[in-house]
């Protein structure tokens, strides 16, 4: 029984494959066994649900995190464009932007006459905000951008592998459940058997 947790089928980050049982005679060779067997299936399949929560919250917060950084990223190169057109009546930006779920507002930005001196604060989290020159504002915003599109489509990935092997250990679960209970049927009507016979 413990070969089949010890399996070396494992996906690309090393989560492991989840064992079927053909036949479960095979893997219960004493009844005894049965509790700690069926006790191991529920442990795997709860660390497989555990895993799997945890991916599905992970590509929930890329999914808010990803059209962050691309209007981020937007709004970065339409500054440095602008600086790059050279206008010469200096005249500020008109923006409007996001101040709250339901709220927008205006702002007006004044572009520097130095390319140089165009600097965006970006909110890093935890309360930090750091300014950055336009040019590395935007390399480090397409970074962080491949980076949450990489790591949704890992999290995609693993979300299902992990429903296959969650369905693989259901499955397992039940006939392990429905093998005992065929088990228990058995020996009572061998043992209502032996009652009717008479000497």
């Amino acid at each position: 029984m413990d070969t089949l947790f010890n399996s070396t089928e494992k996906n690309a980050r090393g989560i492991p494959q989840a064992p079927f049982i053909e036949n479960v005679n095979e893997i219960i060779k004493d009844p005894s066994d049965f509790e700690l067997c069926f006790n191991k299936f529920q442990e795997r399949l709860s660390k497989y649900k555990f895993m799997q929560e945890s991916k599905l919250a992970t590509i929930k917060q890329l999914k808010t995190r990803i059209p962050d950084l691309e209007n981020t990223l937007k709004i970065c190169q339409s500054l440095r464009n602008h600086s790059d057109e050279g206008d010469e009546s200096d005249e500020p930006i008109l923006l409007h932007y996001q101040l709250n779920d339901t709220l927008y507002t205006k702002a007006q930005v004044d572009i520097p006459e130095d390319r140089a001196d165009l600097k965006v604060g970006l909110w890093l989290g935890a309360d930090v905000m750091l300014e950055y020159p336009i040019d590395e504002a935007i390399e480090l915003l397409k970074k962080k951008l491949a980076d949450s599109e990489q790591s949704l489509t890992v999290s995609t990935e693993d979300v299902e592998f992990l429903r296959e092997n969650i369905t693989t250990m259901e499955v397992n679960c039940a006939r392990l459940y429905n093998w005992d209970v065929q088990r228990r049927q058995d020996l009572k009507q061998a043992q209502e058997g032996t009652k009717n016979l008479k000497i």
